[in-house]
């Protein structure tokens, strides 16, 4: 819903785009696509905008991301991570999820930039995703953007059809902020084992793939990153809708 729906996080990604240096090709970690053993990387030069869902407005079936794909940028990333020592898969025709698509939209409407996706590696864990974002360090040097699409905190269980403005609880606000904390002191160390000392980290992260992105992002800007918290906020009371950069 984010997508078509106004909120905070809707009208901060519409300003997004406009503020960051234009990148040549964007590289997209979405935990919409999983894959077993190993991270894929989409090599299609036309990718197919993906309605992965269901339940929600015809409006967001129709809508179509039209920018060509990065299968260069793709291959270059399939290179590095084997350079690294990180075994690699390809895939021939994947599109873009909504993961990928449902941000870039409001971020660069006029689809003009090419994009690939990364897969997250289902039962990865973070210090797996932080090497896989590592080993893509130098695509920042080629003016390749790489994005991490996730949630900072993602239990849908706890939803219940609550308003997009409701309170946050205290399990949310805690995580979120032990997150920030952690983030901004660059301690990538405490960052991997945030399963265990963050609190409520279970809770707001039953599973782990809406923030494995994280990781591949904090990797992928190489060591001795900065951190800027570019958006804070809540949808649903649940969600945090937080945008770091890492540069």
């Amino acid at each position: 819903m984010l997508a078509i729906q106004e909120s905070l996080a809707h009208r901060f990604l519409l300003t997004l785009g406009d503020t960051l240096p234009r990148p040549k090709a964007i590289l997209v970690a979405s935990a919409h696509w999983e894959t077993s053993a190993a991270p894929a990387v989409s090599l299609t030069p036309d990718p197919q905008t993906i309605h992965d869902f269901g339940g929600f407005p015809r409006a967001l079936f129709e809508i179509e991301y039209g920018a060509p794909g990065a299968p260069e940028v793709a291959a270059r990333a399939v290179a590095e991570l084997e350079r690294q020592g990180v075994t690699a898969q390809t895939h021939a025709t994947r599109g873009l999820d909504h993961g990928a698509w449902v941000p870039l939209r409001l971020m660069y409407p006029q689809a003009d930039i090419p994009v690939a996706q990364i897969s997250v590696v289902r039962g990865a864990s973070p210090a797996e995703h932080l090497r896989i974002g590592r080993a893509l360090s130098s695509l920042r040097d080629e003016g390749v953007l790489v994005i991490g699409s996730g949630s900072l905190t993602h239990n849908l269980y706890e939803f219940r059809g609550a308003d997009i403005d409701a309170a946050v609880p205290s399990w949310v606000s805690d995580f979120s902020a032990w997150m920030k904390q952690r983030l901004e002191a660059g301690d990538a160390a405490s960052l991997v084992r945030y399963r265990e000392q963050a609190p409520f980290a279970a809770r707001n992260h039953p599973s782990e793939e809406h923030l494995s992105p994280l990781f591949v992002a904090l990797g992928a800007a190489g060591d001795g990153a900065t951190m800027e918290h570019l958006h804070a906020g809540y949808e649903y009371g649940v969600l945090a809708m937080d945008v770091y950069a890492f540069q």
